[in-house]
C-alpha cells in the first residue's frame, strides 16, 4: 500500500503526443480526476504520464515529426522525446523506468491495457501474470543446483566407506606396533648373546678385532642391500601402478577429445534466442495492442478511436460507426468494416504463432543451457585430465631414474658383499660361524624393524588423510542440505508467485464484488490447476482457470462464463486481475502511477467506489471520468477539466 501522502507535487510537461499539442499541468499526490466528454484527449494525456514514465505505447501527433514530455517528481526531472523519420518512431530520453514492462501490464491500467483485455478475450492469464518473472534464469539456476547436488552425492559415495577404512587402519597400526615391539625384544636377545660370545672369544681368536671390522662392514652392507632391494621393488610396483593409471587417464582423454565442443558457438545461440524471444514479447506486445485498438473500434467505443486520432477529426466518429464503413484510426481513410475485422482475425492468428514460436524458442533456450552445462563440465574434466596425464609421466620419469640409480646401487652392495663375505672366511674359524649367524639373524630383525617402521609411518598418515576426508564428508553432507534448500526454494519460487497472485486476486475480487454489490455474482475466483508433463518445468506448467459462481431467480448456484457477464462486470474483473499483478509483483515499489481510463461501461456509483479502493495502493492515481461519473466522487480530490 501506499505510503502516508506528502505534499509533492508532479508536474507533466506534453507537446506533440496523441492528440495533444501543447499541455502543463500540475497534480498532487492521491486521485487525480481528468474530466471531459470522449475525444478530448484525456487518453493521450494518460499515455504521455506513461511515457515519461517509460512506456513505449505512445504515438506522435499526426501532424507532427517530434513530440516531448517531460515528468517531474519529487524534485527530479524524466525526459521523454520522440521522432518520426520515414514512417518510424525513435525513443530518446531519460525515463522514470529502463525497462516499463511490469507497469504496462499491471499500472498502467487503460483500456487496451492487455492484462484487463485478458480477462474479456479469455486469454492465458498465467502467461500475463507470469511474463515478469525471468523463468529461464530460474530454470537454469535449479539445473545449476541440481548438478551441484549430484556432484556432491557422487563424491559422498565415494567417501561412504571411509570410517571402515579407518577402522581397518587402526587395526593394522596396533598388528604393527605389537610386530615391532616383538622385534626389539628378539633383537636385543641377539644382542646380549652376541656380547656374551664376544667375551668368551676375545682370547681365542687373535685377528678377532679385524674380523669383528670386517663382519660390521658386512652387516651394514647386507641391510643396505636389502634396503636398497626393498625399495627397488616399491619403486617398480609403484611405476607399474602410474602406468595403469596412465593408461586409463589416457583412454578416458581420448574418448572425451573426440567430441567437438563449441562453447562459443552455443553461447552465441543462448544469445540470438534469448535475442529473439524479446523480440517476439515486444511484436506479441504491440499485436496484442493492435488487436485491443482494432476490437475496441469494432465494438463502438468512440473516445478509444478519437483519442488516437487528432482533435479535428474526432468529431464525426460516432456517426461512422453505424455505416459499413470506418475510419482507421492507424491512417484516418476509411474502410469496410468487414475489412477491419479480417485484419483483425490475420493479426490474432499471427500473434499465436508468434507465441508459438516463443515457446519452442524458450524451450531451445533450455537445451542451449544444459548443453553448455555438460560443455563446460567437459571441458574442465579433460582440463584436469591433461593437468593428471601431465602429473603421471613427470612421476613415471623420476621413478624411472629412480630405480635406474636404485639398480646400480645394488649391484655395488651386492659385490661390496661378496668381498666382505670372502674376507670374512678367510679370518673366522668354526667356532665363530655361530656367532656369525647370530650377527646376520639380528641383522635381519633390524631390517625388519625399519620396515615396520616405515610402514608405520606411512598407516599413520593415511590415517590423517581419512579423518581429513571424513570431515570432509561431514561438511559435504552440511552442504547437501544448504543445495537441498536451495532446490527447493528455487522450484517452489514459481508456484509461490502463482499461488501470491491468485490469492491476491481471489481476495481482491471478493473484496470488490462485496463493496460493488453485483446481486447476480456470488463469487468470482481462479483456480490453479496444472496441465502437462514433464522433467522441466516448462514442459509441466500450471494454468489459471477464470470461475464465475452466480445465483438464478431460483436461487439455485450455477457457473457462468465471462461471456455471459454484462460489460461492466467483465471490466471489473479485467481491472482486479490487473490489481492482482500490481499486488503481486509489488509494482508500487518500481512506478509510484497507477493511471486509469475506459471505464464508461460501469455504473457511476461503483467507478466512484472502484477509483477509492484502487487509490490506496499507489501515490498518484490519475483516472479519465466522464463529467456525469466524475460527479459522484468525493469533492476533496483533484479534477482537471480538459
Amino acid at each position: 500500500m501506499a505510503e502516508t501522502q506528502r505534499d509533492t507535487t508532479a508536474q507533466v510537461d506534453v507537446e506533440n503526443i496523441g492528440g495533444i499539442e501543447d499541455a502543463d499541468v500540475q497534480f498532487q499526490q492521491g486521485i487525480t480526476v481528468l474530466t471531459g466528454r470522449n475525444a478530448t484527449n484525456r487518453t493521450s494525456f494518460l499515455r504521455s504520464i506513461a511515457a515519461g514514465l517509460g512506456s513505449d505505447d505512445v504515438s506522435l501527433k499526426s501532424d507532427a515529426d517530434s513530440g516531448h514530455v517531460e515528468l517531474k517528481i519529487d524534485g527530479e526531472s524524466y525526459t521523454r522525446s520522440l521522432t518520426q523519420n520515414r514512417g518510424t518512431i525513435t525513443f530518446d530520453g531519460d525515463p522514470y523506468l529502463e525497462d516499463s514492462t511490469i507497469a504496462d501490464l499491471f499500472a498502467f491500467l487503460l483500456g487496451s491495457n492487455e492484462a484487463r483485455r485478458a480477462v474479456v478475450a479469455g486469454a492465458d492469464l498465467r502467461e500475463i501474470l507470469m511474463r515478469p518473472v525471468d523463468t529461464v534464469a530460474i530454470e537454469s539456476e535449479i539445473q545449476s543446483l541440481k548438478s551441484e547436488r549430484d556432484q556432491i552425492d557422487s563424491e559422498i559415495k565415494q567417501l561412504s566407506s571411509v570410517e571402515d577404512e579407518i577402522h581397518n587402519l587402526e587395526q593394522r597400526r596396533n598388528s604393527i606396533k605389537e610386530t615391532i615391539e616383538e622385534l626389539a625384544d628378539k633383537r636385543d636377545e641377539l644382542t646380549a648373546e652376541i656380547e656374551a660370545e664376544d667375551r668368551s672369544l676375545s682370547e681365542q681368536t687373535e685377528n678377532k678385532a679385524e674380523l669383528d671390522e670386517i663382519l660390521e662392514k658386512l652387516q651394514s652392507a647386507r641391510s643396505d642391500l636389502k634396503s636398497v632391494r626393498f625399495r627397488l621393488e616399491s619403486e617398480r610396483e609403484s611405476i607399474e601402478s602410474l602406468r595403469d593409471e596412465r593408461t586409463e587417464t589416457s583412454d578416458e582423454l581420448d574418448a572425451l577429445s573426440e567430441a567437438d565442443y563449441e562453447t562459443k558457438q552455443i553461447e552465441s545461440q543462448i544469445e540470438q534466442t534469448r535475442g529473439r524471444i524479446d523480440e517476439l514479447n515486444r511484436t506479441i506486445t504491440d499485436l496484442q495492442t493492435i488487436i485491443e485498438y482494432n476490437s475496441d473500434v469494432l465494438a463502438g467505443k468512440s473516445d478509444v478511436v478519437a483519442d488516437a486520432l487528432d482533435e479535428d477529426s474526432a468529431g464525426s466518429v460516432t456517426d461512422q460507426l453505424v455505416d459499413s464503413t470506418i475510419t482507421c484510426w492507424t491512417c484516418g481513410t476509411n474502410v469496410e468494416q468487414s475489412q477491419v475485422e479480417q485484419t483483425t482475425d490475420r493479426l490474432r492468428s499471427l500473434r499465436d504463432e508468434h507465441r508459438e514460436r516463443r515457446e519452442e524458442l524458450r524451450n531451445r533456450l533450455e537445451e542451449l543451457d544444459s548443453e553448455l552445462r555438460e560443455v563446460n563440465e567437459q571441458e574442465r574434466r579433460q582440463e584436469e585430465l591433461t593437468n593428471r596425464l601431465s602429473r603421471l609421466e613427470d612421476e613415471i620419469e623420476e621413478r624411472t631414474a629412480t630405480v635406474e640409480e636404485l639398480q646400480d646401487e645394488r649391484d655395488e652392495l651386492q659385490e661390496q658383499v661378496e668381498a666382505l663375505e670372502s674376507e670374512a672366511d678367510e679370518l673366522r674359524d668354526q667356532t665363530q660361524t655361530e656367532l656369525i649367524e647370530r650377527h646376520k639373524q639380528r641383522n635381519e630383525y633390524e631390517f625388519k624393524l625399519d620396515q615396520k617402521r616405515d610402514e608405520l609411518e606411512d598407516i599413520t598418515a593415511e590415517l590423517e588423510e581419512k579423518q581429513d576426508e571424513l570431515e570432509r564428508r561431514e561438511e559435504l553432507k552440511q552442504r547437501r542440505e544448504q543445495v537441498k534448500e536451495q532446490l527447493a526454494e528455487t522450484r517452489s519460487r514459481i508456484e509461490s508467485i502463482e499461488t501470491n497472485a491468485i490469492e491476491a486476486f481471489n481476495e481482491e475480487m471478493e473484496t470488490v464484488l462485496n463493496l460493488l454489490d453485483y446481486e447476480n455474482i456470488d463469487r468470482v475466483w481462479i483456480e490453479r490447476k496444472n496441465i502437462g508433463s514433464g522433467k522441466s518445468n516448462r514442459n509441466s506448467q500450471s494454468a489459471f482457470e477464470l470461475h464465475i459462481v452466480r445465483t438464478n431467480e431460483s436461487g439455485a448456484v450455477y457457473e457462468d462464463t465471462i461471456d455471459n457477464l454484462s460489460e461492466s462486470e467483465r471490466e471489473v474483473i479485467g481491472l482486479v486481475f490487473a490489481l492482482a499483478g500490481y499486488l503481486v509483483h509489488e509494482v508500487h515499489d518500481t512506478v509510484p502511477f497507477m493511471l486509469l481510463d475506459s471505464v464508461e461501461a460501469i455504473d457511476s456509483e461503483r467507478i466512484s467506489e472502484l477509483v477509492e479502493y484502487f487509490s490506496q495502493f499507489p501515490d498518484y492515481l490519475v483516472v479519465a471520468l466522464l463529467p456525469e461519473d466524475a460527479e459522484a466522487l468525493d469533492e476533496q480530490h483533484q479534477y482537471i477539466e480538459w
